[in-house]
């Protein structure tokens, strides 16, 4: 039986927005359940959305991959690794689930619900790829594919110019005035061991310093790439 939450009427509106028809409809309905639901009150989705997540984020790597390969031939595998970063990352995510209007069909705790989960980003981003791998699960590849080429087109063809991330982008705006290579400097660690919270700082000659934080060094980085980006007013 398909829980109250999501009628028959919006789950068959739903799976028509997706394109596919659900043998298994237990798979779309776990694919839409937020991990903050209880598991008893989780009807045939045994699972929140989470283990389906990430077999979609690996399916989604794939499809995007190939379709690249396919439409630039001409560049070379930097550029095609820029674009394929662009195109899975979450916020390409976020914006075709919105697009699609997965939020309104997520089930919810009632926390979540209030405090406006059916817009949050990362929700939403998380949703998409569970999504996709409800399609490759009922439907295999080609659904999954069909699904990514459609609801992913308006991304790929948005910027025909391959993306830089933040930290290159910095780095060829400094080369470019003739400045030495940004500069990134650890400012602080805290939080326990497994979720820890580092605190990276960026320095280029002539620029004021930009400090960000993230969950890795790395990701710290970027942050404060973009920081300082924006700072100077550079996309």
């Amino acid at each position: 039986m398909i829980p109250t939450a999501i009628s028959p009427d919006r789950f068959q509106a739903l799976a028509d927005a997706l394109g596919h028809s659900f043998a298994d409809q237990a798979l779309l309905l776990e694919a839409m359940t937020h991990p903050s639901i209880d598991p008893d009150a989780r009807g045939v989705a045994t699972f929140g959305y989470e283990r389906l997540e990430f077999l979609g984020d690996r399916v989604l790597g794939l499809v995007a991959a190939q379709w690249l390969l396919e439409e630039f031939r001409d560049e070379n595998e930097g550029a095609l690794a820029r674009r394929h970063t662009a195109l899975v990352r979450r916020e390409t995510l976020a914006e075709v689930a919105s697009r699609l209007g997965l939020g309104r069909y997520l089930l919810l705790s009632t926390g979540e619900e209030e405090s406006g989960g059916r817009d949050n980003r990362a929700i939403l981003a998380d949703a998409c790829e569970a999504v996709i791998a409800a399609l490759f699960l009922d439907g295999g590849l080609p659904a999954a594919e069909k699904f990514i080429r459609r609801a992913f087109a308006d991304q790929l063809s948005a910027d025909l110019r391959p993306p830089l991330d933040p930290k290159t982008a910095l780095q060829e705006w400094a080369q470019a005035r003739g400045k030495p290579l940004p500069r990134y400097e650890t400012v602080s660690r805290t939080g326990p061991d497994h979720d820890p919270i580092f605190e990276v700082r960026v320095v280029v000659e002539g620029v004021q310093p930009f400090a960000a934080k993230g969950a890795s060094k790395r990701v710290a980085e970027k942050h404060a790439a973009a920081g300082m980006l924006a700072a100077i007013d550079q996309p």
